[in-house]
């Protein structure tokens, strides 16, 4: 048995260099994610439900910046269609910013959702 200095045989071992353009190239597209999700909580999409009756306004990063309710829907003998016209306005405007995201998300990543970079998609 030699006690000299050994090699594992079978090993892969990889040139100096090689994979560094790829590597590179992760990193620069994390960056870029991060910076279009960061951006994604400045840019805003508005719905409205009802006809207009309800309209809501939520940020790409899905945080409902306003809610306008007209007031000629407002039936205090009716709360239960009022909540759901809320609830049907506010989900399709979650629906909206998750559709905004993805797509700039997706422009990045040429539309493969890759785990754990998107969050989002």
């Amino acid at each position: 048995m030699s006690r000299g200095k050994s090699k594992r045989r079978g090993a892969f071992q990889r040139p100096p260099g090689a994979g560094t353009g790829m590597l590179q190239q992760i990193q620069k597209l994390q960056e870029e994610m991060a910076k279009t999700q960061e951006a994604l909580g400045q840019e805003t999409v508005t719905v409205t439900a009802g006809g207009g009756a309800i309209t809501v306004t939520i940020t790409g990063h899905q945080k409902v910046q306003s809610i306008t309710i007209d007031p000629d829907v407002v039936d205090p003998d009716d709360v239960e269609m009022l909540q759901d016209l809320v609830v049907a306005a506010v989900n399709e405007a979650i629906d909206a910013s998750q559709k905004l995201a993805a797509d700039r998300l997706g422009a990045l990543t040429g539309g493969i959702n890759i785990p754990g970079l998107g969050g989002l998609m």
